[in-house]
């Protein structure tokens, strides 16, 4: 695995901000940014419960807010920085918005769509190519979901 640079190291640090701030709130802790430039277009974290919306994960709310942001759906030339590996939805998502590169944390072996348990980057049928980098601050990342999912077990229903 190549030594992530500087820039992902800090803008995932960022991302795990975020993702303190969604266990904070009883989400998931799950913490996504969009950067192009070195200039944070928008961030998110995972918000399904609260916002009562089943796409409200962080990756689909910082795309939404960078869109916003540079006035078009297309986000092109960005890198979205992710605590956690995408699932089927959230990689759609990236691809039709043609952000550029995908850089992520923890792996997620349960539902992951990159490298873990479906591989859509590798599907030839797309006509947008997106470059993804994991294992960024994984060991951090995976530590933030341990502990969250393991206070949950501890509490009473």
């Amino acid at each position: 695995m190549p030594v992530p640079s500087e820039e992902d190291v800090y803008w995932m640090g960022r991302a795990l901000e975020m993702a303190e701030a969604a266990a904070a709130h009883g989400e998931v802790p799950v913490g996504a940014l969009v950067v192009r430039d070195g200039k944070l277009l928008g961030s998110g974290y995972n918000q399904p419960i609260s916002a009562r919306d089943p796409t409200a994960h962080a990756e689909i709310q910082a795309m939404r807010e960078a869109a916003s942001v540079v006035g078009n759906y297309r986000l092109v030339g960005t890198t979205l920085y992710v605590t956690l590996e995408p699932c089927v939805m959230c990689v759609g998502a990236m691809i039709h918005a043609r952000v550029q590169r995908l850089v992520y944390g923890a792996s997620e072996p349960k539902t992951g769509a990159v490298e873990s348990r479906f591989r859509l980057l590798e599907e030839g049928q797309h006509n947008h190519r997106l470059e993804a980098e994991g294992g960024v601050l994984a060991e951090r990342s995976a530590e933030l979901l341990q502990g969250f999912f393991r206070e949950r077990r501890r509490r009473p229903a």
